[in-house]
């Protein structure tokens, strides 16, 4: 029986691999790969010498269907992606989930767990996280007001924090977004911004939406952001 292993990879300190990761990516036939050329850093570093393909968003059908007939044949696959979790905001599920409409019997997935910013980011933001809702990362362009306005709404209306991924070149235009909103549910919110998480500058800036926009401002804005908003 072939398997597809879901692996998670580090997020930026290259020590916070698992010990059962690098075994399986030692292991395999063949590593899938969001980006070869960032994986390949990590590979070079624990001398794993596993062949790479790329396979991500913008991959044709034709690919999923060369990865599937690997599968058929027997082969062992790792899924990674850039950094952290595959399948959570990125496109791994969609691999996943093409795997189990096929219904094939012969092909298991397995998840191989680790580090993730999502669960990094719950864990320090000192906020009640027995429950919470995950956005991914926002809208580039349409639809931003609606995403954030919903965000809002799902804090007012069920009092779990809402946790959501933001790039570098938007980070100050979505805080100035959720600032403008003037909802009187923002007034009383605690935010938790994380950057560069398990990074040399990892930074969490913590207080109201003005208090972190005040700081971000003054900085010079560089990695991934995970942002939380609770009460």
């Amino acid at each position: 029986m072939a398997t597809l292993y879901i692996v998670a990879t580090p997020i930026g300190n290259l020590g916070d691999i698992t010990l059962r990761a690098i075994d399986i990516l030692k292991s395999v036939d063949l590593i899938l790969c969001e980006d070869t050329r960032q994986t390949q850093k990590l590979l070079d570093h624990y001398e794993i010498k596993t062949k790479t393909i790329s396979y991500h968003q913008h991959s044709k059908l034709n690919k999923a269907e060369y990865i599937f007939q690997l599968l058929k044949e027997g082969k062992n696959l790792a899924l990674v992606s850039d950094a952290g979790t595959p399948g959570i905001s990125d496109p791994g599920n969609q691999l996943v989930r093409r795997i189990m409409d096929v219904r094939y019997p012969l092909i298991r997935i397995v998840p191989i767990p680790g580090p993730s910013a999502l669960t990094a980011a719950v864990s320090i933001s000192g906020l009640p996280m027995d429950r919470f809702l995950f956005l991914g990362f926002p809208p580039v362009k349409n639809k931003r007001k609606k995403f954030f306005e919903e965000a809002v709404r799902q804090l007012a209306d069920s009092k779990y924090p809402v946790i959501f991924y933001e790039s570098p070149y938007r980070i100050i235009k979505t805080l100035k977004e959720l600032s403008s909103l003037r909802a009187k549910e923002l007034s009383s919110l605690a935010v938790v911004v994380c950057r560069e998480l398990t990074k040399k500058f990892e930074t969490i800036y913590r207080g109201t939406i003005e208090d972190v926009l005040e700081q971000l401002e003054k900085e010079e804005i560089r990695g991934e952001f995970v942002v939380i908003i609770g009460k």
